[in-house]
């Protein structure tokens, strides 16, 4: 039987083990314990060769493996002894959970979760831990897979940006502290609101996804299965959509008869989303300073009151807010309420343009046009992807800026496929360049036109409306209004 401690050389082992099993997958931090408990390998090594890890912790734990064994140790070395149990009983299980989660995603039966569950519990039963808590980690584990797909897998890119973007993502599910987040916040994080800032056509609504598909889901013991399906419970509204007389009661339902044209009960966004989901308000800094103040008291109280109703509903979902507008001017100039601010950032997380993703590495446009290819055409499409490649390094200039971003680029990759090229709107550009020099030569421009024909250009350089007020000195939707004028066919 084992002493009633660790040896000082296994405690510290553990302790690494337990570095790497609670650790934020994407740190730098994380790879290099890695490499302390296997020497020369890397956190990709782990990924392509999932038992590496497993195979060196096994033996470890093979004297405490006897009943009872476990818990003759103190309570310190229990617990790091316990994370060595608990990690490889995930990833015996990693291939049935990505399994599930692919299922889920294709919308097909998943009958196979109670059959894990069993195992998990089982597995986990042998090693000392209680049924409540086994199902406890099982609901981790699965939560665990689904946010390796969805922040991993599905937000790729491999500059540091990118990188350092995954990794807010991550702390933003998991907290900085995984321990914390699994004993005391597993159940209170729709007290945290996640505000997500960047411009149009960066990713904003994809990475609020990854968030809300990623949040934990209880099993429910007696009913056998989890309490919710991740793919059901994300809700997204653009604010920007919807004039100010509507907006009220896309966000908190209405009553039959409550205004004119109120034929019957609507029910608004915050009603639809349940306790296990996210409610994503795209583009909060368009929203009226009066409306602020009711999503203010929804964040406070998590309570609504439906349009022509005095019934107060409550809302147990998790908030994901996002914007494209220059946060710190709208604040400055008063069209966003601080106390509204304060209730959304408890993680402001921003998202890089596509111009700073291609700055830290020109690879990351290729790698983001093959990404492009396979999502429209499907796997082991090379030949499509040769010929999206040829025609981006082909028409595109080097130093472009991709003012639409990663939405604009994977419209170009669409254009291509069907036209072979991606010139248009760029000659376009050109021919209005000609065109505004012999007007200028000949003084046959106005104000507005030498104004227009600046803005447009420094836009193309600059990539934000932001950047062209600055730089001009104009309001950012005076600077606006000439960019789209110019743009518009003559």
């Amino acid at each position: 039987m084992p002493d009633s401690r660790l040896k000082a050389s296994e405690r510290e082992w553990f302790a690494a083990l337990e570095g790497v099993v609670y650790g934020n997958s994407f740190s730098d931090e994380r790879e290099k314990v890695v490499q302390r408990l296997v020497p020369g390998a890397t956190v990709k090594d782990l990924a392509r060769d999932r038992e590496a890890l497993p195979r060196l912790v096994k033996p470890r734990l093979v004297p405490y493996s006897e009943p009872g064994a476990l818990q003759r140790l103190d309570e310190t070395d229990r617990k790091l002894v316990e994370v060595g149990f608990l990690y490889v009983c995930y990833h015996r299980h990693v291939p049935a959970l990505d399994e599930l989660i692919a299922r889920h995603v294709a919308g097909k039966e998943a009958p196979q979760a109670d059959r894990i569950a069993s195992s998990v519990t089982e597995e986990l039963a042998r090693s000392g831990f209680d049924e409540d808590s086994a199902l406890h980690y099982f609901a981790f584990y699965f939560q665990l897979r689904r946010a390796f797909h969805f922040i991993g897998g599905s937000l790729t890119g491999q500059c540091d940006s990118m990188r350092q973007f995954r990794r807010a993502l991550w702390d933003n599910v998991f907290t900085h502290d995984m321990r914390a987040y699994r004993d005391g916040l597993w159940n209170r994080m729709e007290d945290f609101s996640t505000l997500l800032l960047g411009e149009t056509g960066t990713g904003k609504g994809e990475a609020a996804a990854a968030l809300q598909r990623s949040d934990y889901i209880p099993y429910l013991r007696d009913k056998r299965r989890f309490a919710a399906n991740f793919t059901d419970s994300f809700i997204a509204i653009n604010l920007s959509q919807f004039p100010e007389s509507m907006i009220e009661s896309e966000l908190f339902g209405h009553r039959k008869g409550s205004f004119t044209g109120a034929i019957d009960h609507h029910a608004g966004v915050f009603e639809l989303c349940d306790a296990h989901g996210a409610l994503f308000l795209d583009e909060i800094g368009e929203v009226s300073v009066p409306v602020q103040i009711k999503l203010l008291r929804v964040l406070q109280d998590r309570t609504f009151t439906p349009l022509g109703s005095h019934e107060a509903k409550r809302f147990a979902g998790r908030v994901i807010a996002a914007t494209n507008l220059p946060w710190a001017e709208l604040r400055a100039k008063g069209r966003f309420r601080d106390d509204f601010y304060y209730r959304l950032c408890s993680d402001v997380i921003q998202v890089p343009t596509l111009r700073q993703r291609i700055a830290e590495s020109r690879s990351e446009l290729d790698d983001l046009v093959r990404v492009v290819v396979r999502r429209i055409a499907g796997d082991n499409q090379h030949d499509l992807e040769s010929i999206a490649l040829e025609a981006i390094h082909r028409d595109v200039p080097r130093d472009y800026a991709w003012p639409g971003n990663v939405r604009e680029l994977e419209q170009a990759v669409r254009r291509i496929l069907v036209t072979g090229r991606y010139a248009s709107d760029l000659g376009a550009a050109a021919s209005k360049e000609q065109g505004f020099a012999e007007l200028a030569g000949s003084g046959q421009l106005s104000a507005k036109d030498l104004l227009g024909h600046y803005c447009a250009m420094l836009y193309r350089q600059l990539g934000t409306y932001a950047d062209v007020a600055e730089r001009t000195g104009l309001d950012r939707r005076t600077a606006r209004k000439y960019i789209v004028d110019y743009s518009k066919p003559n």
